[in-house]
């Protein structure tokens, strides 16, 4: 068995189409218009496909196509559709169509499985709306319910748990849908590696051994906003100064003092009031650390803890240092992994064992089933930007590899 080129290519670009930017890269926020196509198009495919759609408190999907045996754990797969602003058309959908590829070659062929086998689609896995990565997947294990979604909100201040319920869903029964451990036997991921690791090495695909965690902080400095010509220097409690310290600073502590595996990323400032001669009142900024060494976290956040106390001691303002999200590191299944790694081998796919510096939604299951990753490379590493691209030939490989791996498992 094996998946269908052409299909996996019309797909992928049909999905890109779903895109509240056109000409400026992929944008498809949850909840969003384009969203809500994309959802659209799936319910058809689901339907055409003879699954049977379950849809959550806050618009996760579940289509489940039927085993001999109903009472048996199912096997998942699946991914995300939400992208970052101005995204690539790959990450996410590659996993998406992957899953749609198992299911639709399994029904070509008549094959039947003992196991059910389930498309999954995760609502909010990149955090674009709120900040907080992976909100569908928290809420599918309980680890969000309605007062997690109210506090969560948008740059409009508006929470996931308003967005949500406007869309048409019921964040209140979100404790209905929760998974329970035992329902699933496993979870397969498809994704792109967003790294350059497969490229560079010119390695098809990798298999994961362990998810990076992850916490992510905004910092808030509050200073005097004032006049520009006729504040003086040494009369200024400017927060931009502090700010500016403290992010040129980020770099040397990871690369200097924290693991070769620890990642930290300032991605986010904002500036108030923003405008080019007034001393600014307040910046804020955001904070991303990953590792999959916990102490790597541990020990950077202590190291920008120490220099954001002495910028702000030095210039004189104030601050509050927020955690908005995080999520654990992550060893994936062994059994998964040699799943994989055989069926790398029977169809004759070169691979390599490796980890991700990115969260995935697959990572938030670990404690209720077993769960395994593919990668398939990103040329020249470049993902989360409009330019990001993975050939198509890589991906069939890559889906062909998911296929034989679930019906492992479902059989």
């Amino acid at each position: 068995m094996e998946t269908n080129l052409d299909r996996i290519i019309k797909e992928i670009e049909l999905f890109s189409v779903f895109n509240s930017t056109p000409g400026k890269g992929v944008t498809r926020f949850s909840y969003s218009d384009a969203d809500k196509e994309a959802r659209k198009y799936l319910v058809q495919q689901f339907e055409s496909l003879d699954l049977d759609l379950s849809i959550d408190a806050v618009g996760n999907m579940r289509a489940k196509r039927k085993g001999t045996d109903e009472n048996a754990p199912i096997v998942m797969t699946g991914s995300h559709i939400d992208t970052v602003l101005y995204g690539g058309k790959f990450d996410g959908v590659v996993g998406v169509v992957g899953a749609l590829e198992v299911v639709r070659v399994l029904n070509e062929n008549n094959i039947p499985t003992k196991h059910p086998v389930e498309v999954v689609i995760f609502v909010e896995e990149e955090g674009s709306n709120f900040m907080s990565t992976m909100a569908g997947s928290k809420t599918m294990i309980g680890q969000y319910g309605p007062e997690e979604l109210k506090n969560i909100v948008n740059d409009k201040d508006v929470s996931m748990y308003e967005l949500a319920e406007s869309s048409g869903f019921s964040p209140d029964t979100a404790s209905d849908f929760v998974i329970n451990p035992g329902e699933i036997k496993a979870m397969i991921e498809l994704h792109i590696e967003q790294a350059a690791v497969l490229d560079a090495e010119k390695i098809p695909t990798g298999i994961v051994n362990a998810i990076a965690g992850i916490k992510t902080y905004t910092i808030e400095i509050e200073g005097v906003s004032n006049h520009a010509g006729a504040t003086p220097m040494h009369l200024r409690n400017n927060p931009m100064s502090a700010a500016a310290e403290i992010i040129s600073q980020v770099d040397g502590i990871v690369i200097q003092k924290a693991n070769t595996t620890t990642v930290g990323t300032v991605g986010k400032i904002i500036c108030e009031p923003n405008v080019a001669n007034i001393i600014p009142g307040k910046v804020m900024f955001t904070l991303d650390v990953r590792d999959v060494d916990p102490q790597g976290i541990k020990f950077t956040v202590a190291e920008f803890e120490e220099l954001l106390d002495s910028a702000v001691r030095k210039h004189g303002v104030k601050k509050r240092m927020t955690l908005v999200a995080e999520a654990a590191p992550i060893k994936l299944a062994d059994e998964i992994i040699q799943i994989i790694e055989e069926e790398a081998r029977l169809r004759g796919i070169d691979y390599k064992l490796m980890n991700s510096g990115a969260v995935h939604d697959s990572s938030m299951l670990v404690d209720i089933t077993s769960v395994g990753m593919i990668f398939v490379p990103s040329v020249n590493g470049r993902s989360h930007v409009q330019y990001e691209k993975t050939e198509f030939e890589d991906i069939k490989q890559g889906c062909d590899l998911l296929l034989g791996a679930v019906y492992k498992l479902a059989s």
